[in-house]
């Protein structure tokens, strides 16, 4: 399972999983005072609201961010617990969202709660996940 780095603002702690970042850009390009992807740590929420912060995460395709409230009350969840739903991106990833669990070919397993974006153009380094690499191996739907 990919490595999870977290940031707090107090309120909302956001996680982030590197290794299940496709580089959508929909972060830093929809919320440019939390997501830095040039400076170190790269996210920084504090003095941002923590409705903005959320709603921004919420928008993640790959599930790579995620957050929870700090006082135990959790994210609300985007589907119902027993429906799933599998999006194709334009040009782009499988995305399944809902819990789910992933089988690997060497049987390990990975729980997933949110979203999940899964590589179909086949040019990934972090099968069974999507990396981005469609976008430099010219992926098209077409």
């Amino acid at each position: 399972m990919s490595k999870e780095h977290s940031y707090t603002n107090g309120e909302v702690t956001i996680i982030w999983q590197k290794d299940r970042c496709i580089h959508s850009t929909l972060c830093w390009k929809g919320l440019p005072a939390v997501f830095q992807p040039g400076k170190r740590p790269w996210i920084t929420p504090e003095g941002i609201g923590t409705e903005q912060i959320v709603e921004q995460v919420r928008k993640c395709p790959s599930g790579a961010l995620s957050y929870r409230m700090n006082d135990g009350s959790g994210p609300m969840p985007t589907t119902r617990a027993s429906e799933r739903l599998i999006e194709a991106t334009p040009n782009g990833p499988l995305v399944l969202q809902g819990p789910c669990t992933v089988k690997h070919a060497d049987g390990r397993e990975e729980t997933h709660e949110g979203k999940v974006a899964l590589c179909r153009c086949g040019a990934s380094a972090n099968k069974p996940y999507c990396d981005g690499s469609h976008r430099r191996a010219g992926f098209s739907d077409q």
